[in-house]
């Protein structure tokens, strides 16, 4: 009698347990994302803020940056970026779109995307800052474009009135 008592009492803790753990994997599944999203956009956009001295009015500073300051480490050289003016536009309104877009969920596999491909860049122009940043940033966009937007996000809601438009079984 003391055996089943004890295994009732066994199989009730462990269903106790994965009842809990559903219920943690089903509220991570609701926050992780749009977290995820706002940790990686933060460092670019802030580093974006600083390229700017108003409405597409590139500053000085980061076209000096482009022109003489970042170069790429590449096969033991340092290469001086090709058109650094036009790379310090680009790279200014890259870290000011993506992060917006992927704080609200839209087009957020692409924004990640972007900002995976400007951590490589940036490990390639500051290849010391692997551990302490490019690798978390590298984590962070490759955990995004896994995971998706999530369900707080501006994809999630018009996926959602897409398919509401589109008859089931029709196109």
């Amino acid at each position: 009698m003391t055996a089943v008592k004890t295994f009732v009492n066994v199989t009730s803790v462990e269903h106790a347990i994965q009842d809990i753990a559903g219920w943690l994997s089903r509220v991570a599944l609701i926050v992780a994302p749009p977290l995820l999203r706002l940790a990686l956009a933060v460092p670019f956009f802030k580093s974006g803020l600083t390229k700017w001295d108003g409405f597409l009015s590139l500053s000085p500073a980061a076209v000096f940056l482009f022109e003489d300051e970042f170069k790429l480490h590449v096969f033991g050289q340092d290469y001086g970026f090709p058109l650094p003016t036009a790379f310090a536009f680009f790279d200014g309104v890259a870290e000011i779109v993506l992060p917006v877009l992927l704080v609200i969920g839209l087009a957020t596999r692409f924004s990640a995307l972007g900002l995976l491909i400007m951590t490589g860049v940036i490990q390639l122009v500051v290849p010391e800052g692997w551990a302490n940043f490019h690798l978390p940033w590298a984590a962070l966009a490759v955990a995004t474009i896994a995971l998706g937007p999530g369900s707080l996000s501006l994809d999630h809601l018009t996926d959602m009135l897409r398919r509401r438009r589109i008859p089931q079984g029709g196109t």
